[in-house]
């Protein structure tokens, strides 16, 4: 992994040094572009090398799409293989090269039909720089037959990029990309199964579901076996998503469109909703959004953040959990009608925990924000859960993370362990007993009765005992003689500025 890391690190800071004066929104689609290009083509020439060993033996056909569909894996025709655009990476037709060869991948396969960046030949795109960033992106040569590395090195090479990608762009960033730590908590929270459906309404290049196969993958030992599910409105972002998945090789229906006025699975029931929604969205017009999904209350026409928890709360199946990322105020507000939804929410027994966040971990926003997890069925009749109703567990993990740069902060994988292990002690029918108990400061499992007490407000700081400061040593007496002496100091030098402003002044004919 420490490789793959340092490969990344390489591998961006050579290729934004080829960006020149591009915008980082238009260079995101040239690189993830030919990085996609790369994989398919390097997985395309793998099995095509086998075909070509085993010819005699079965008769097989190496150019033959059936044989790759059977495999799934891409069939990528002559003129748009890496190897042949390599060749012509130095020519000044390289930029129409690759738009024809993106033209050809998607008619030989429906599923990237539309979907493959095809700008290549505009004047402004400097095809010197593009022929290099060809042969950067070429240097990439572990293949899938070496350990089957080969993919995941240039799926983690596509998601390290993204992220780049949106710390670059910054507020526009997130509006396809939540930070990885994000990702994770939500997925190790709601620890998804094998054979289970996940959905994302709000998908943006998909992160949420490669990491959800990862769990899976790491945990069963199985990839492949979860359905999923996805909306996203903006074309570029979800144009980004199928060729992140596609590159992890994830199977998935992903759709296009705006999912709280035009939901694309309107029957849709899941055990998984994970999701990441944009905050506080003001400009979605609630007398078109669709009102048979408001049982719990309608809600304004500024504020769409109770509209999405309603929608998340209509996909779940019997015993479905939902994780939502939303900013703090929907955890108070009282804004028109969202303290009554939140009431409603409450008394239907339908959340499960709140945790709040750290500040800083978002790219786009320092808006501090939550993490809402619901659930249907907390009564016990789940095989592993135990019985649950009229309690909430409250997280307060504000204090975790570290910087990772002048302006972010980031989950480490003890943090996220150590908030996903409380929910998920505190949720088990064989571990509540023994590991499952209040931590002053950080945890509290409270009762609807508390929250009824609080007028429905759902901060965990109002539930969670306060932690004990840890004594100094240091007498009393000690303490406020050395406070004294401080202050004495400070207000002597206060006082010795204010004269020196005062001569300052007098000297350019000002008096105080």
């Amino acid at each position: 992994m420490t490789e793959n890391i340092e490969l990344e690190k390489t591998l961006w800071q050579a290729a934004d040094k080829l960006r020149n004066n591009m915008d980082a929104a238009e260079y995101k689609h040239v690189v993830l572009g030919l990085i996609f290009l790369k994989y398919i083509s390097d997985a395309f020439d793998d099995l095509y090398q086998t075909l070509v060993a085993t010819q005699h033996e079965n008769g097989a056909d190496p150019e033959d799409k059936d044989e790759y569909t059977a495999e799934r894996v891409f069939y990528v025709p002559p003129s748009a293989r890496w190897k042949w655009l390599q060749g012509r990476a130095k020519l000044p037709t390289i930029g129409k090269d690759i738009d024809d060869a993106m033209d050809a991948i998607e008619k030989d396969n429906a599923t990237l039909k539309g979907v493959l960046p095809k700008d290549y030949a505009r004047p402004a795109l400097d095809k010197q720089r593009l022929g290099e960033l060809i042969d950067l992106i070429g240097s990439i040569t572990l293949s899938r037959s070496k350990e089957g590395k080969g993919k995941d090195v240039l799926g983690f090479v596509f998601e390290y990029f993204l992220g780049q990608f949106a710390d670059a762009e910054g507020k526009r960033g997130g509006q396809f990309y939540t930070p990885q730590s994000i990702v994770k908590i939500l997925v190790d929270m709601l620890a998804p199964e094998p054979e289970k459906r996940v959905y994302d309404g709000a998908c943006g290049s998909g992160g949420m579901f490669v990491q959800s196969e990862r769990f899976i993958e790491m945990h069963e030992h199985r990839k492949g076996k979860i359905s999923i599910f996805g909306q996203e409105s903006n074309p570029t972002t979800y144009k980004l998503a199928k060729m992140n998945l596609a590159i992890r090789g994830i199977d998935a229906k992903i759709e296009l469109g705006d999912t709280l006025m035009n939901d694309k699975f309107p029957e849709l029931k899941v055990d998984y909703v994970i999701a990441n929604p944009p905050f506080n969205v003001s400009d979605y017009n609630i007398n078109k959004a669709e009102t048979h999904k408001w049982k719990y209350g309608v809600p304004p026409d500024g504020n769409a953040n109770y509209a999405w928890l309603q929608h998340f709360i209509s996909k779940l199946a019997p015993f479905g959990t939902a994780g939502v990322v939303l900013a703090n105020g929907s955890m108070s507000s009282e804004t028109s009608t969202e303290g009554q939804i939140r009431k409603e929410l409450i008394e239907n027994d339908l959340v499960d925990c709140m945790v709040s966040l750290p500040s800083q971990l978002f790219y786009n926003t320092q808006i501090p924000a939550c993490l809402w997890f619901l659930a249907r069925g907390k009564d016990g009749l789940h095989p592993f859960h135990r019985d649950r109703r009229n309690e909430i567990l409250f997280i307060d993990a504000r204090e975790l993370g570290t910087m990772i740069s002048r302006k972010q902060k980031e989950l480490s994988d003890n943090d996220i362990a150590k908030i996903s292990d409380n929910y998920h002690n505190w949720r088990s029918k064989a571990d509540f007993e023994t590991n499952y108990k209040d931590i002053a400061g950080f945890c509290k499992s409270a009762t609807i009765e508390d929250v009824r007490k609080n007028n429905y407000i759902l901060t965990p700081s109002r539930y969670i005992d306060f932690a004990a400061v840890a004594e100094d040593g240091v007498a009393f007496e000690e303490k406020m003689q050395t406070l004294t002496a401080t202050l004495s100091a400070q207000m002597k030098k206060a006082n010795e500025l204010d004269e020196a402003i005062k001569v300052n002044l007098q000297k350019v004919g000002y008096t105080l």
